[in-house]
C-alpha cells in the first residue's frame, strides 16, 4: 500500500489483512469479514468492518471535499493532524476518544476503535434523548485537553514544537475561515438558507456592520491565538454517546488555536438542538422537559469545564506563563488569583461569541446540521432556524453582556416565547 489509492469494500480487506494488529483484532478469514460505508459524505470514506472476533472503523482522507466534489481540493495529510491529535488528547483525556490502532500515512487512513452501541450525540438529541454522563465527560475532555496543551502547563518550547507540528494544517483552518466567519455574511455561491423564509434574515445579516464587525474579530482570533491544542470542530455529531460512555472522534480540523472554539462549538451545538425542537415535538411544549434538560447540559459543560480547568491550573502551576517561584506570598496568590478569574471570563466570552458564529454558519453556510435539517416542513424549519439566529447574534455581538451560561439559557427561552 505504497501509493495512495481511495478504498472501497472490494479492496479494503484485503489491504486490512496485510496488518497483523487488525487482523488479529478481526479474527477469521478476510473474505469473511462485513464491510460497510458508514460516512456522512462531507470530506472522507468511512467504514465499518466486523469479523469473526471484534469489528474496527476505517477512516480514509479523499483528495478533495466529498461533498463539493474535484473541484475542491483537500490535501490528503489532514488524516496525519487528526491522528496527531486523537494521539495527543488520549494522553490527557484518557477513555474519552476511541483507541487507536493503525495509522497509515501514505493512504491517509486510520483504523480505529468501532464504537458501538454507540450514537452520534446529534441523532440522540432530534430523538429526545438524554445523555446523564455526556456534560461531565465532555467538561472534562475540554479542560484536560486544552489545559494540558497549553503554555499554562508546559514549557514554550513544548508549546512551540506542537505549534509547529499543527501550523501546516492551513487547508481545513481556511474551511473554517471561509464558511464560518466571512461567507454566512456576504453572498457566496456555497451559502444555502431556508428560502424564501430566511431570505429577510439573511439580507439583514448581510447588512448588520455591528455583526460583521464582530465576527471578523472572532476571525482574526482563530487566526492567530495559538492558546492550545483544539479539536477545531467539536459539535455534536463529533461526539458519540451512550448512557455510560461519552466519546470525541474526527480531529481533523485541529490546530493550536484558541480554547474558546471547542468549549463554543459545544454549546453553539446545544443551542441549536434547543431551537430545534419545535420541529420535533408531536404538539406544541410536548418537549418542553427536554428543552430545559439541553439548556442544563449547556450550562453544565461550562461551569463544569470552568471548574475543573480552574483546578488544574492551580494544583500543577508548572507552566512557563505564570511561573509559580512569582507567586509566593498571600499577596501574589490573591492577585493571581485574581488573573485566573480575568482568564476564564475572557475565555468565556471567546466562548459565547464563537457559539453563536457556529450557530449562524449553520444556518446561512454551506454545511448544516440535521437537528434542523431532519424537520421536513421548510416554514416550521424556518421558524426554528430564525429563532437561532436572533440568539446566535445577541452571543456574537454581546457577549460581554451576559454574566453566565444560566444568562443565555434566559435569552434562549425569551426567544422561543417570542419575547425577544
Amino acid at each position: 500500500m505504497a501509493t495512495y489509492a481511495a478504498v472501497d469494500g472490494s479492496r479494503l480487506a484485503g489491504a486490512l489483512a496485510e496488518i497483523a494488529v487488525v487482523r488479529e483484532r478481526l479474527g477469521g478469514e478476510s473474505s469473511g469479514w462485513r464491510i460497510r460505508e458508514v460516512g456522512d459524505g462531507n470530506l472522507n470514506l468511512v467504514f465499518i468492518v466486523e469479523g469473526d472476533k471484534d469489528s474496527v472503523v476505517v477512516k480514509q482522507a479523499l483528495p478533495y471535499v466529498r461533498l463539493v466534489g474535484e473541484s475542491w481540493p483537500l490535501p490528503l495529510e489532514r488524516s496525519w493532524f487528526e491522528y496527531s491529535a486523537l494521539t495527543e488528547q488520549a494522553r490527557h483525556a484518557p477513555g474519552l476518544t476511541p483507541e487507536v490502532f493503525h495509522f497509515d500515512r501514505a493512504q491517509a487512513m486510520i483504523v480505529m476503535e468501532y464504537l458501538r452501541p454507540h450514537v452520534i450525540m446529534r441523532k440522540g438529541l432530534i430523538r429526545g434523548i438524554e445523555y446523564p454522563r455526556f456534560a461531565g465527560d465532555i467538561a472534562e475532555f475540554l479542560a484536560a485537553t486544552l489545559f494540558n496543551t497549553s503554555a499554562l502547563a508546559g514549557t514554550a518550547a513544548t508549546h512551540k514544537a506542537r505549534v509547529e507540528l499543527f501550523a501546516p494544517n492551513t487547508a481545513l483552518c481556511k474551511i473554517t475561515e471561509d464558511l464560518v466567519f466571512t461567507d454566512p455574511y456576504r453572498e457566496a455561491p456555497l451559502n444555502r438558507w431556508t428560502r424564501p423564509w430566511l431570505d429577510a434574515e439573511k439580507q439583514a445579516f448581510e447588512r448588520d456592520s455591528a455583526l460583521k464587525v464582530a465576527a471578523q474579530a472572532l476571525k482574526l482570533k482563530f487566526m492567530t491565538s495559538a492558546e492550545a491544542l483544539i479539536h477545531g470542530d467539536l459539535h455534536t455529531g463529533s461526539i458519540m454517546v451512550t448512557g455510560e460512555d461519552t466519546r470525541v472522534i474526527d480531529p481533523e480540523f485541529a490546530f493550536i488555536g484558541p480554547m474558546g472554539f471547542d468549549v463554543g462549538a459545544v454549546i453553539g451545538n446545544l443551542l441549536l438542538a434547543y431551537f430545534a425542537q419545535g420541529g420535533h415535538e408531536a404538539a406544541p411544549s410536548a418537549r418542553d422537559a427536554y428543552r430545559e434538560w439541553i439548556l442544563g447540559e449547556a450550562e453544565k459543560v461550562w461551569s463544569e469545564f470552568h471548574d475543573r480547568f480552574l483546578a488544574l491550573w492551580r494544583a500543577a502551576p508548572s507552566g512557563d506563563a505564570y511561573p509559580a517561584s512569582l507567586f509566593a506570598s498571600d499577596d501574589d496568590r490573591a492577585a493571581m488569583e485574581k488573573e485566573r478569574g480575568r482568564f476564564l471570563r475572557a475565555l468565556f466570552e471567546d466562548t459565547l461569541g464563537f457559539a453563536g458564529a457556529k450557530m449562524i454558519r449553520r444556518i446561512l453556510g454551506l454545511a448544516h446540521v440535521e437537528d434542523l435539517e431532519a424537520i421536513a416542513d421548510p416554514e416550521r424549519r424556518a421558524r426554528c432556524e430564525a429563532k437561532a439566529l436572533r440568539l446566535a447574534r445577541e452571543l456574537v455581538v454581546g457577549a460581554r453582556g451576559f454574566s453566565g451560561l444560566a444568562d443565555v439559557s434566559g435569552a434562549a427561552r425569551a426567544v422561543e416565547r417570542g419575547k425577544s
